[in-house]
């Protein structure tokens, strides 16, 4: 059918478009969010764009629920805004003849959501950990960089290095500020290396300095000179898998090894692609909109329906995660209000096109009483002529 295929190349290029502009705002706060982060040394520098990609595949599958849900109430709201609707229940056309074009097109949106949620996603997620765990095994020392004062991850030892040797083994004119059982230490030393015991443990050597415990002003104030002094930088950590976080984790371990945080994560991922396609389904009644009045009435009430859809998942999955709901019982609740919702959106915007509604038959009425003075005022004009 033309309606049909015209209906989907607007619906995809629409898409397209919706697509563009979330994901582009998308990705500039993440652009914010993570160099701020790389500023305060939480990250490193070359691992920015790394990140981003990561932290952009995990936000897919949302961008891709919306972006479904806007194109579709965008394409009704303009069909309604430029009469077109008019003209389509006119020729005695339902609005569920709408279901199949949009499905044609929301049925691959969400197979894509599906893969993305349950296996891109976490594989993202596990990705961006590692980086960032790799980052934060790093020696302190090879994250300073030289000319700026850096605080170390325990907030308890601030550094200074003048110069940094090309393989990150060796630093140049180290300052060092630290609190030591609640007294104030300072370190300054000609060079100092990283070096690694059997246990695993990191230490800091630095070499032909001195060290000044407490304030001058005190009794107990302490001055030393040292050639080698060692400080703990930080301690053998294994990373166990059962200490991952359930969102990096893959699905057969989500399925395989179940527990309430997992089962909370299995709802997200599970959940995602069933709300894309109800969403999709309810924007369809949900794009009416007067022709005489702008368009912006009906967009705000989708997007505060679209807020709502997801605070409550959030919530069930919160429930979930706390054992105060099972998976199953928290997994149709929500997606069966939604679908009970398009439901009685769908059988009201049927009725009101109906033209047994009383609106219909008022409105056939009006016109029949304008017609009837429009030929009064014909006649009368033909015989003043």
């Amino acid at each position: 059918m033309i309606f049909e295929r015209a209906l989907r190349r607007e619906l995809l290029s629409t898409a397209g478009a919706v697509f563009t502009t979330l994901f582009t705002i998308t990705v500039t706060f993440m652009l914010i969010r993570i160099l701020g982060e790389a500023a305060g040394g939480k990250v490193a520098s070359k691992d920015v764009l790394i990140l981003i990609g990561f932290n952009s595949l995990d936000y897919f599958p949302i961008l891709l629920i919306l972006t479904g849900f806007i194109s579709v109430l965008l394409v009704v709201t303009r069909a309604y805004q430029d009469s077109e609707m008019v003209v389509w229940f006119a020729s005695g056309l339902s609005l569920t003849r709408w279901i199949k074009p949009v499905l044609s097109v929301g049925i691959p949106l969400v197979l894509i959501v599906a893969t993305l949620s349950l296996v891109v996603s976490p594989w993202a997620n596990e990705q961006k950990m590692e980086v960032r765990n790799h980052y934060e095994k790093r020696e302190d020392i090879a994250k300073v960089a030289p000319g700026k004062f850096q605080e170390s991850r325990s907030g308890g030892r601030v550094s200074f290095v003048e110069e940094v040797s090309g393989d990150l083994s060796k630093v140049q004119n180290i300052f060092t500020s630290m609190m030591n059982d609640g007294r104030s230490s300072v370190i300054v030393a000609k060079e100092g290396k990283i070096e690694i015991d059997a246990h695993g443990d990191r230490f800091l050597v630095m070499s032909q300095g001195r060290r000044y415990d407490g304030l001058p002003t005190e009794g107990d104030f302490q001055m030393m000179q040292f050639e080698k002094y060692a400080v703990l930088v930080s301690t053998q950590n294994t990373m166990d898998s059962n200490n991952r976080s359930a969102k990096a984790l893959p699905l057969q371990t989500l399925l395989d090894e179940p527990n309430p945080s997992r089962d909370g994560e299995l709802l997200w991922r599970v959940s995602l692609p069933f709300m894309g396609l109800l969403l999709m389904l309810l924007a369809i009644p949900l794009g009416f909109v007067n022709p005489r009045v702008g368009r912006s009435a009906n967009m705000i009430v989708a997007l505060v329906f679209v807020a709502i859809n997801l605070n409550v998942l959030n919530m069930l999955q919160l429930a979930v995660v706390e054992g105060r709901l099972s998976f199953w019982k928290a997994s149709w609740p929500m997606h069966a209000l939604v679908a009970l919702f398009i439901a009685i959106f769908f059988i009201w915007r049927l009725k009101l096109n109906s033209p047994l509604h009383p609106s219909g038959i008022l409105n056939r009425v009006k016109g029949c009483i304008q017609i009837k003075k429009e030929q009064k005022c014909a006649e009368d004009q033909t015989v003043n002529s």
